[in-house]
């Protein structure tokens, strides 16, 4: 896609792209954000660990508070649901409908490889949709209340057991439709909701079409510059076909251009390029939690972020994504708590990493994950 009012794209280093980041996602200089304008930020925060979603707010704020994705919540000023990935994700609910069109595009519940897995087709889908959607017009339910309302209507066993799966593998396609999201934990036990009943800001699920003028400059300016595959991989784990992901990209294409990273043309909003281009590579030091959306964007494959053998010091069994020491940007580390402490192991190469920013770091996060 060409850029436009320029000859040629503009030319960026990599060391500018990871500074510009760390001043979109609030990195470089934590301020005020609360946690709905964090998350509108970030194209969405992965709650599927509730404690990793509220770092992430957290750890960009000058003067965190405490339990901020929770409130936000039981206020009804976020809403929590299957999206990006198939995982669970926070989004502002005016917005949140654009980032589930995307992901229902793919109809992933009607390919055969999915309807072999779940026992379930298209067609029972379909009855599934409209009798949850009747089902949740009102108070929420739990996961035993929802599937013991349905099971006059469930003659395929596969149904009741797909709904009593923690996994969601039937909830997903009716979240992704705008049919269901999570509501209010009642103690250890989730609920489910209609989100069009909930949510008195929700925005419906768009066209998709539509919904890419929303999603993909909200990636943008949080993750790019970037390529179509990157953002594929950030929705679906590249599942979306690349004939979708160009359709969307070009219903996008008067907001976007291209720039130069290093040999590369990559694509960013076109009203981010002057910024992009004036800014200077950061010397920043920040710790951040498990599953953060620095490292989700572009993906734990990106070797510009993560050297590719130290991937698997980042990305671990059971698609755990582990805390991350970020410095020039870029992945220098990893760090845990131990014994009460935080224990940062930095990657040998990384042996330029100042240690007085580095303790700074360590005591300003150390409060955050030992409440």
């Amino acid at each position: 896609m060409p850029s436009r009012g320029r000859i040629g794209p503009v030319n960026v280093t990599w060391d500018q792209v990871f500074s510009w980041r760390m001043k979109r996602q609030y990195l470089d200089a934590p301020g005020d954000a609360g946690s709905v304008e964090v998350v509108r930020r970030l194209a969405g925060v992965q709650a599927q660990v509730a404690s990793s979603a509220e770092f992430a707010v957290a750890v960009r704020q000058a003067m965190p508070r405490g339990e901020q994705v929770k409130k936000a919540l039981a206020q009804r000023h976020l809403v929590k649901t299957w999206a990006m990935r198939g995982t669970l994700h926070v989004l502002a609910p005016d917005d949140a409908g654009a980032y589930l069109s995307l992901m229902a595009a793919g109809r992933s519940w009607e390919r055969p490889s999915w309807q072999k897995a779940s026992g379930v087709s298209p067609a029972e889908m379909e009855s599934l949709r409209e009798a949850v959607g009747a089902a949740l017009n009102g108070d929420p339910m739990t996961r035993e209340q929802l599937v013991d309302h349905l099971a006059g209507t469930m003659r395929n066993p596969a149904v009741a057991e797909g709904l009593r799966s923690g996994w969601g593998s039937l909830l997903k396609p009716l979240a992704w439709q705008g049919v269901v999201c999570h509501g209010p934990s009642q103690g250890t036990r989730v609920t489910f909701t209609r989100p069009d009943g909930w949510f008195a800001s929700w925005g419906g699920v768009p066209e998709p079409a539509a919904a890419a003028r929303t999603v993909i400059p909200a990636y943008l300016g949080a993750h790019g510059p970037a390529g179509i595959e990157t953002f594929g991989n950030w929705l679906s784990r590249g599942v979306t076909s690349k004939r979708l992901l160009k359709e969307w990209f070009a219903a996008a294409d008067d907001v976007l251009t291209t720039v130069d990273v290093e040999g590369q043309a990559l694509l960013a909003r076109a009203e981010d390029v002057d910024e992009l281009a004036a800014t200077k590579p950061s010397k920043m030091v920040r710790l951040v939690g498990g599953f953060d959306h620095y490292v989700l964007g572009p993906g734990t494959g990106d070797p510009q972020l993560i050297p590719p053998h130290r991937r698997g010091e980042v990305s671990k069994a059971a698609g755990w994504i582990a805390p991350v020491v970020i410095w020039r940007g870029r992945v220098a580390g990893t760090w845990e708590v131990v014994d009460g402490s935080v224990a940062v192991t930095l990657f040998p190469e990384a042996d330029g990493v100042p240690a007085r920013a580095l303790a700074a770091e360590v005591e300003r996060i150390t409060p955050l994950v030992l409440t």
